[in-house]
């Protein structure tokens, strides 16, 4: 295993020497993805700024390389560490692409002459965030999403060995917050960066990191893999989450089910019901779902979302006890919805739902669905 080539003991962080996270311990190798997770407002920022010399620790030190990063000189530290907050200034009359080289000013003399040795990087990080279009735009007068990839080819051109990350997939659409976090992994498995950065979208920290930091009030709560912080139950907790459900297996977020007296029976399963769920909760309309195996893609969102799951266990035919189940669930509801075309060997007791809602008259048309849906107030 690489030995670390930045890390942290006793730091404490905060302002006018008052700390607000203490025992921060961070340790981050080449090629590996650290990243910080935590509510908004607990912190993450203030520890990236104190690691990247914007703010003086309260206490501990910061070491790069065993060295402590107060006494690396200024352009060893910008050749070193590459930073990407938040916020960006707004630099006046100044082109996308001048932008991108200031990125390479810790390499240039006094004059900041590029040489051809830094234009080539500067046009190889544009091209690497698909940005190289914007070169002569003002870039003042681009998009928020368009400023957030210059400033990532900007930290890109700078080669550090480690990359300083505070929140880069703000004002990004998903096609471009996919696209930067895949070609952040493709930059540290290839060129063996260490990257640090902190996210709020958890699904895509769960997705991407290799190692987590929980910060809950004055302290780091949790640290470890993705698949050790990562639970439905820790992340409600660290959050303070009491409306809705977070779900580990998929890192989704589902709303609040619908109060009241369930009104459908939606026999569903293969996630073919999800959609339906969903629609039922942004009308209001209370709904059973079932019968569902708890290994079926749809059990997750039935469990958030449905006032009842009539369930079976995995791998097993669905038995008897659980139609009866079903068919007293049915009962209470005004009408039944089917999204199945099809019953495989273990699911003939969903066959047997449909014929007895067909026999009382429950099985509702798609245009019955429809008006329901519309009619809701």
């Amino acid at each position: 295993m690489k030995e670390a080539i930045l890390h942290t003991a006793g730091l404490a962080v905060g302002y006018n020497k008052k700390a607000l996270i203490q025992d921060i311990e961070i340790s981050v190798r080449p090629g590996q993805i650290v990243t910080l997770i935590g509510p908004n407002g607990a912190g993450k920022s203030t520890i990236l700024k104190s690691i990247t010399r914007q703010l003086d620790p309260i206490a501990g030190t910061v070491n790069i390389r065993d060295t402590s990063i107060r006494h690396i000189p200024e352009r060893k530290f910008a050749q070193t560490v590459s930073v990407m907050m938040t916020g960006w200034t707004d630099p006046e009359w100044m082109l996308c692409e001048e932008v991108v080289e200031s990125g390479r000013f810790p390499y240039t003399g006094r004059l900041g002459l590029l040489s051809a040795h830094d234009r080539e990087k500067v046009q190889e990080a544009m091209e690497l965030v698909h940005v190289t279009e914007l070169a002569q735009r003002n870039f003042t007068q681009i998009s928020d999403g368009q400023r957030q990839r210059v400033m990532l080819a900007r930290a890109i051109c700078q080669e550090p060995d480690i990359l300083i990350l505070d929140e880069p997939t703000s004002f990004l659409d998903i096609r471009h917050k996919l696209e930067l976090l895949s070609l952040l992994k493709d930059l540290v498995r290839q060129k063996q960066l260490a990257v640090i950065m902190s996210l709020h979208e958890i699904d895509l920290a769960q997705k991407i990191s290799d190692y987590v930091l929980c910060i809950k009030g004055d302290h780091i709560d949790r640290c470890g893999t993705p698949e050790e912080v990562f639970t439905s139950a820790y992340i409600h907790e660290l959050y303070g989450v009491h409306r809705g459900s977070y779900n580990s297996l998929y890192g989704s977020l589902e709303l609040d089910a619908p109060k009241g007296q369930p009104k459908l029976f939606v026999i569903g399963g293969g996630g073919l019901g999800i959609p339906f769920y969903r629609k039922l909760q942004r009308a209001g309309i209370p709904f059973i779902a079932g019968i569902l195996h708890t290994n079926d893609l749809d059990y997750p969102v039935a469990s958030a979302l449905a006032a009842e799951v009539v369930t079976e266990q995995p791998f097993e035919p669905i038995r008897e006890a659980a139609i009866r189940s079903a068919e007293k669930a049915m009962q209470q509801c005004d009408g039944v919805l089917c999204c199945l075309e099809q019953f495989g060997t273990q699911n003939q007791g969903n066959r047997q739902l449909l014929e007895l809602a067909k026999q009382q008259h429950k099985l509702l048309t798609e245009i019955q669905w429809e008006a329901m849906l519309e009619t809701t107030p």
